[in-house]
């Protein structure tokens, strides 16, 4: 298995180059359990999802605690067939056969129930991919059934479902939304934009 993704931050202000900075060091915990690599345009975080998605929490977090406007975009990946395994990304979370959609998504709720309380607003717009499947529009729907019942849920949109709450409850629910739906050793992606003090909401 394979699992990543390919990030960049942006704070809304002159001193963005000190935002993100400062902020890099909310990874350093993080970092024996993911390859990071990074370059001109984005930040590539390879890793299991439990670590993937704390790590992307806790660098949005620590920029946003700034007061600054500031985003996050990330394209995340698991099991793409033109990825080879990494070992780094080995997870529990892929063991065995697929359980049935309604027990995956009560666990799924419970772990967002269970949340960290972070104390930073947000907001989040993604959609999720099942690749390859004949049954993919069943696991969407089921991830649907599950945002909606997650308590992070605003509405839906053409093409994205928007997800409004504490980034702790917010980054639960993206993992949830990643790992729980698809097959175990399926290609799912998520494309995310993740905001925080945006002047647009006041």
């Amino acid at each position: 298995m394979f699992s990543g993704a390919q990030i960049s931050l942006y704070p809304m202000t002159d001193d963005f180059v000190g935002v993100i900075m400062s902020a890099l060091g909310a990874l350093d915990p993080y970092r024996e359990r993911l390859r990071i690599e990074t370059d001109d345009v984005s930040t590539l975080l390879v890793g299991p999802p439990e670590v993937l998605f704390p790590a992307m929490r806790d660098l949005f977090s620590a920029a946003a605690r700034t007061g600054v406007h500031c985003t996050l975009s990330a394209a995340i990946s698991r099991g793409c067939p033109g990825e080879p395994d990494d070992a780094i990304c080995a997870s529990s979370r892929f063991e065995g056969s697929i359980t049935p959609l309604a027990q995956r998504r009560a666990k799924a709720l419970s772990a967002v129930a269970n949340a960290a309380n972070l104390d930073v607003p947000s907001v989040a717009q993604f959609s999720l991919y099942v690749m390859g499947q004949g049954s993919h529009m069943d696991e969407i729907y089921g991830c649907i059934d599950f945002l909606k019942q997650s308590g992070t849920f605003e509405k839906s949109k053409h093409f994205v479902t928007k997800l409004r709450g504490d980034s702790g409850a917010l980054f639960a629910t993206l993992e949830q939304a990643f790992c729980s739906f698809g097959p175990p050793e399926g290609h799912v992606t998520i494309d995310l934009t993740v905001s925080a003090n945006s002047p647009s909401a006041r």
